[in-house]
């Protein structure tokens, strides 16, 4: 294993003080937690938390600022933070208006923001939560009941963001989120696994010339594992996929983000992104009012690359979407 580290049990301490030292003047750490803070001025609104295992950034942390997340929980690598943390998070985060949770679907996840939540409830801090479920390769797996919370997760952040900017209520931003995730959905490919460096090793085996369709950002089991292929061929394999799942007719408005999982370069990202293009554009007749490419849900170091498709069903989204931010990642 080759890293650039200290001591592996350190790691996720040592980025989160980088990271804050790097953009002091977006965000700041709390001290004695892994809580990274907006330094934007309190205005009264609701604040917007969000956070889960470390291994995937920018996300969380690189969506704090200005326009998107109050506050994001860091846990040890692919491992959710603790209830206490969390608490720590939404603490942060509460301008008096409530908080509102985004929360990807894994087990550990859901449960320690769960227990946050009435942790704060217990301090007259009013929160709501959804949970993302984005990921449409399999219903069940490793760390998760249900389908997976993956890189949709980030264009949550960034409606949310600009609705709570906008001064949403905390009943108008669940609201507005559970219409968000039922038109969201996402699937990915993995080239080569990930090396967790708290564990030392890939998390998994691919052999140089096979591909797994359907692979989690933890690395948990995907649908089916061939030979490499040709990008259009398997970008023709993940959109039928979608296609599955949404039911589009042609003319619909979709938001397209082609996610890079944290070691394939921007240049076949974008090879990827043009097959997807002709595939939904060109063929199926979508309106890709919105679109985006790079890394925002990685997985460490794992070569791969995601599809995320949001149905449009309200115009405001697009305007969200599109609405300037001060953040890291975005």
């Amino acid at each position: 294993m080759k890293k650039i580290m200290n001591n592996p049990g350190r790691i996720v301490d040592e980025m989160l003080d980088g990271m804050a030292f790097a953009y002091d003047s977006i965000v700041e750490r709390i001290p004695e937690t892994k809580v990274i803070h907006r330094k934007h001025e309190k205005n009264g609104k609701v604040g917007l938390v969000s956070g889960g295992g470390s291994g995937h950034e920018p996300a969380h942390a690189g969506f704090v600022g200005k326009g998107m997340l109050s506050s994001a929980v860091a846990g040890q690598v692919f491992t959710s933070p603790t209830p206490d943390q969390v608490l720590e998070g939404i603490k942060a985060a509460d301008e008096g208006e409530g908080v509102f949770l985004v929360i990807k679907n894994y087990t550990g996840d859901v449960l320690n923001f769960d227990m946050a939540k009435d942790l704060a409830e217990l301090e007259d801090i009013e929160v709501e939560s959804v949970v993302v479920d984005d990921d449409i390769a399999v219903e069940d797996s490793t760390f998760t009941a249900g389908k997976r919370g993956v890189a949709g997760t980030v264009l949550v952040h960034k409606i949310l963001g600009a609705a709570a900017e906008e001064g949403y209520s905390l009943k108008e931003l669940k609201d507005l989120a559970d219409k968000v995730v039922a038109n969201l959905a996402s699937i990915g490919l993995s080239l080569k696994p990930a090396t967790n460096p708290e564990v030392g090793k890939p998390g998994f085996e691919l052999a140089a010339d096979e591909i797994e369709f359907g692979i989690g950002i933890h690395g948990e089991p995907g649908y089916r594992r061939e030979k490499l292929q040709p990008s259009k061929d398997l970008a023709a394999e993940l959109v039928n996929q979608l296609k599955k799942e949404q039911n589009w007719s042609a003319g619909d408005s979709y938001a397209l983000l082609v996610n890079g999982m944290g070691a394939t370069p921007l240049m076949e990202q974008f090879v990827f992104m043009n097959d997807v293009k002709k595939l939904l554009s060109e063929k199926e007749g979508l309106e890709l009012s919105f679109r985006k490419v790079g890394d925002y849900m990685t997985s460490i170091d794992m070569a791969g690359v995601s599809v995320t498709l949001l149905k449009l069903e309200d115009p405001k989204w697009i305007e969200y979407l599109n609405a300037p931010v001060d953040v890291i990642g975005w």
